[in-house]
């Protein structure tokens, strides 16, 4: 069945006010915009501000499902025979080459984070959608293996996976934020990316020994 048209106005609205206040946090920075100033720029009441986001940092991170649900995705539609790590590997190369959102790889990726960094609540929220991110995968990975509740496994592996994308993410942004071009910056973050995936699928047992 369809999107009613009920549904798709509420849709639409919701997409308009959280554009519109994505745009004065980029211009002015999130801690000096107001909801009620979004509520004016998007031509709505306050109260229907909140009718659709909870908090001022719903705001900002409006799409912050998308980022949740995408590691699940990528267990669960990997190919037969296919590892965890090697369809997280394929999955971070191919962002790599498209630029894409999400890993950060895309352009503006840097105006994102300043604005984050700039902002102490955004960057507890960041955290915040890290850990459900962690958390979602694990629950995947343990109710797919079978994995028993005390079983640790699932965790671990969640953990160490998203880490490795964290920190490419994070190599990524800080060199656009000092003024790389994408051109100089993709060669050596897609040569970390399998450098690390390599280290994820050979295991740390061999790793810095004397």
């Amino acid at each position: 069945m369809g999107e009613g048209l009920r549904e798709r106005k509420k849709r639409e609205t919701r997409e308009r006010i959280a554009d519109v206040a994505m745009g004065l946090f980029m211009a002015r920075g999130f801690d000096k915009v107001t909801v009620a100033e979004v509520a004016r720029a998007a031509d709505v009441s306050v109260n229907t501000v909140f009718n659709y986001f909870s908090t001022k940092e719903d705001l900002f991170a409006d799409r912050q499902h998308l980022a949740v649900d995408h590691p699940v995705q990528v267990l669960r539609e990997r190919e037969p025979g296919e590892s965890v790590v090697r369809a997280f590997r394929r999955d971070v190369l191919h962002a790599i080459d498209t630029q894409d959102w999400r890993y950060g790889f895309n352009l503006g990726a840097d105006v994102f984070a300043r604005i984050v960094d700039a902002s102490p609540a955004l960057v507890a929220r960041m955290r915040e959608v890290h850990e459900q991110r962690e958390q979602a995968l694990a629950l995947a990975l343990a109710d797919e293996l079978g994995a028993g509740p005390g079983d640790l496994r699932p965790r671990v592996v969640a953990a160490h996976v998203l880490t490795t994308t964290r920190l490419l993410t994070h190599a990524s942004v800080t060199r656009r934020i000092a003024g790389e071009e994408w051109e100089s910056i993709e060669p050596g973050l897609r040569a970390q990316a399998e450098q690390l995936f390599d280290l994820l699928e050979s295991g740390l047992g061999g790793y810095g020994r004397r």
